[in-house]
Protein backbone atom coordinates (compact mmCIF):
# COMPACT_ATOMS: atom_id res chain seq x y z
CA UNK A 1 0.00 0.00 0.00
CA UNK A 2 0.74 3.55 -0.43
CA UNK A 3 1.31 6.26 1.96
CA UNK A 4 -2.34 7.83 0.81
CA UNK A 5 -3.91 4.70 2.34
CA UNK A 6 -1.73 5.12 5.97
CA UNK A 7 -2.18 7.19 8.83
CA UNK A 8 0.34 7.89 11.86
CA UNK A 9 -0.89 7.41 15.37
CA UNK A 10 1.11 7.47 18.55
CA UNK A 11 0.45 4.91 21.21
CA UNK A 12 1.97 5.04 24.35
CA UNK A 13 4.20 8.32 22.92
CA UNK A 14 5.59 5.84 19.89
CA UNK A 15 4.84 7.21 16.89
CA UNK A 16 2.90 4.00 14.70
CA UNK A 17 1.79 3.88 11.09
CA UNK A 18 -1.36 1.97 10.26
CA UNK A 19 -4.19 1.59 7.32
CA UNK A 20 -6.95 3.76 7.22
CA UNK A 21 -10.17 2.05 8.60
CA UNK A 22 -7.83 0.40 11.61
CA UNK A 23 -10.31 0.25 14.54
CA UNK A 24 -8.87 0.29 18.30
CA UNK A 25 -9.90 -3.31 18.39
CA UNK A 26 -7.51 -4.12 15.29
CA UNK A 27 -4.29 -2.07 17.37
CA UNK A 28 -5.17 -3.75 20.52
CA UNK A 29 -4.72 -7.36 18.89
CA UNK A 30 -1.98 -6.19 16.57
CA UNK A 31 -0.16 -5.40 20.29
CA UNK A 32 -1.51 -8.50 21.54
CA UNK A 33 -2.56 -6.49 24.54
CA UNK A 34 -4.91 -8.61 26.93
CA UNK A 35 -8.11 -6.66 26.72
CA UNK A 36 -8.97 -7.62 30.40
CA UNK A 37 -6.21 -6.77 31.97
CA UNK A 38 -5.54 -2.81 30.68
CA UNK A 39 -7.28 0.50 30.40
CA UNK A 40 -7.60 2.37 27.07
CA UNK A 41 -7.49 6.32 26.70
CA UNK A 42 -8.51 7.99 23.35
CA UNK A 43 -7.04 11.89 23.09
CA UNK A 44 -7.60 11.82 26.51
CA UNK A 45 -10.68 10.24 27.35
CA UNK A 46 -11.27 6.81 28.60
CA UNK A 47 -12.95 4.09 25.79
CA UNK A 48 -15.49 1.53 26.60
CA UNK A 49 -14.33 -1.30 25.51
CA UNK A 50 -17.47 -2.76 24.26
CA UNK A 51 -17.08 -0.10 21.60
CA UNK A 52 -13.41 -1.14 20.08
CA UNK A 53 -14.97 -2.37 17.09
CA UNK A 54 -16.92 0.54 16.08
CA UNK A 55 -14.13 3.41 17.00
CA UNK A 56 -12.00 3.61 13.88
CA UNK A 57 -8.53 5.49 14.34
CA UNK A 58 -7.68 9.04 12.73
CA UNK A 59 -4.26 10.54 11.69
CA UNK A 60 -2.67 11.95 14.67
CA UNK A 61 -4.91 10.43 17.05
CA UNK A 62 -3.20 9.48 20.53
CA UNK A 63 -3.60 6.45 22.36
CA UNK A 64 -2.29 5.96 25.94
CA UNK A 65 -2.77 1.58 27.06
CA UNK A 66 -2.41 1.09 30.76
CA UNK A 67 -1.78 -2.28 31.88
CA UNK A 68 -3.44 -3.28 35.39
CA UNK A 69 -0.40 -4.58 37.88
CA UNK A 70 -0.96 -6.44 41.18
CA UNK A 71 0.07 -5.99 44.42
CA UNK A 72 0.01 -5.17 48.19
Amino acid sequence: MNKKNKIKIVVNGKLLTVNIKFSLKNLIGKLKTPISKVAIELNEKIVDKKKLNKIYLKNRDKIEIVHFIGGG
